[in-house]
């Protein structure tokens, strides 16, 4: 395992691409291991090469399993199979006959006999085979968790507190599984009373939704802190500021992208699309229909929509803020491009969103906005790195 790693390891680190994430004239050390891979001469700066590779190996598997998951969304096609085996569903469908009978379950339920009664068996394999690819795409990052990380354990390759955020970190994955399917569920339920499009419950979505942001962020975190030598910032008062400033920018853009989840599973991008206001006015009269107020924060369509705006207009502005603020401070070049990256990101993403609404949300826009939502996020994760506090 330690000779497959170290070549991709040496070169991944060496390529051009990454040059700027590594400290130029940094002194170094063996490793300690018999891999032989050297590392940068600090206290605590990499654990192990092991550990190094489990966690870039889970930031990068779990990048696409966000986008994959916004996809499904985007295409309707998440209620398709409605059952869930861990082993026995990776066996698809393989004639005639297997597809009719998984044709007929999906017929039975509320989606098919509102939505998609006259639906072919070949739209039907379309959708079966999107759900199918995320579940699959789900079942392998949890491998790619798992099996490392038990692998690792076993050699004593991890350290003690490495031991702890396995640990967390793998029964995270396996409890975003379980929320998918309960998720899931949620848009099978027959409602005798209810002619609406069927739809999986919008609290169970933002909730799926935030477990998988959770579990990205702590992998991302981890690999960061792993893999990026750390800066030796002058405590001062302006970058104490400035350290929490980026903490609370990053906070508010994981809350505008959760938010995203509630405009998504209520089709709240539907109900005004026009900008900067919302049709003729600028707050719009029926904010608040629902009974008790409450309840229009979670499912008044127009309410969730114009959150999420108010929430996406104070990200943009709190990471102009952030970038100015920066930018009085003296920082290293990496810390300035990580904050430079993060406005250009703001604003793109705001763009994203406007045009998203401007074009009634289409499917391939409306994907790339939710995975410009993750995207904006992994930068602010990276600069609140850059402006950890060296431990002493």
């Amino acid at each position: 395992m330690q000779r497959l790693l170290s070549p991709p390891l040496k070169a991944l680190m060496g390529s051009p691409c990454l040059r700027l994430l590594v400290p130029r004239a940094a002194p170094r050390a063996q490793c300690g291991c018999s891999c032989g891979i050297s590392r940068p001469l600090r206290p605590g700066q990499y654990s192990t090469v092991s550990e190094v590779a489990l966690q870039a190996g889970r930031g990068t598997v779990s990048l696409p399993s966000k986008a994959a998951e916004r996809v499904v969304g985007r295409s309707e096609s998440g209620l398709s199979m409605v059952d869930w085996h861990l082993i026995k569903e990776m066996k698809p469908p393989t004639n005639q006959e297997e597809w009719e009978a998984e044709f007929q379950k999906y017929q039975q339920f509320p989606e098919f006999k509102i939505l998609n009664h006259d639906m072919t068996l070949a739209e039907f394999k379309f959708i079966w085979y999107m759900e199918y690819s995320h579940r699959m795409w789900g079942r392998l990052v949890g491998l790619v968790y798992i099996l490392p990380a038990a692998y690792f354990w076993r050699k004593g390759w991890l350290s003690r507190a490495m031991k702890g955020r396995v640990l967390a970190l793998c029964g995270l994955v396996c409890f975003q599984g379980l929320l998918g399917w309960y998720m899931v569920k949620s848009g099978l339920e027959e409602k005798p009373d209810s002619h609406d499009i069927p739809r999986v419950s919008q609290y169970r979505l933002a909730a799926h939704l935030g477990s998988a942001l959770v579990l990205y962020c702590a992998s991302l975190w981890t690999s960061l802190s792993l893999l990026l030598p750390q800066h030796k910032l002058p405590e001062t008062r302006q970058l104490l500021w400035l350290r929490r400033f980026a903490h609370g920018t990053a906070g508010l853009v994981f809350l505008t992208a959760l938010s995203g989840a509630f405009v998504a599973g209520l089709d709240a991008g539907l109900v005004y699309n026009s900008f900067p206001k919302m049709g003729e006015s600028w707050i719009p009269e029926d904010l608040f229909t629902f009974s008790p107020i409450l309840r229009n924060v979670f499912e008044n369509p127009t309410m969730v929509q114009f959150d999420h705006r108010i929430l996406g207009i104070t990200s943009v502005t709190a990471v102009t803020a952030l970038y100015f603020l920066s930018r009085r401070i003296p920082l290293p070049r990496r810390t300035k491009v990580a904050a430079a990256t993060l406005l250009a990101l703001a604003y793109t993403q705001a763009g994203l969103g406007i045009s998203t609404l401007l074009m009634y949300v289409p499917t391939p826009l409306a994907a790339t906005h939710q995975s410009g939502s993750l995207a904006l996020l992994t930068v602010a994760l990276w600069l609140m790195n850059e402006l950890r506090r060296v431990p002493k």
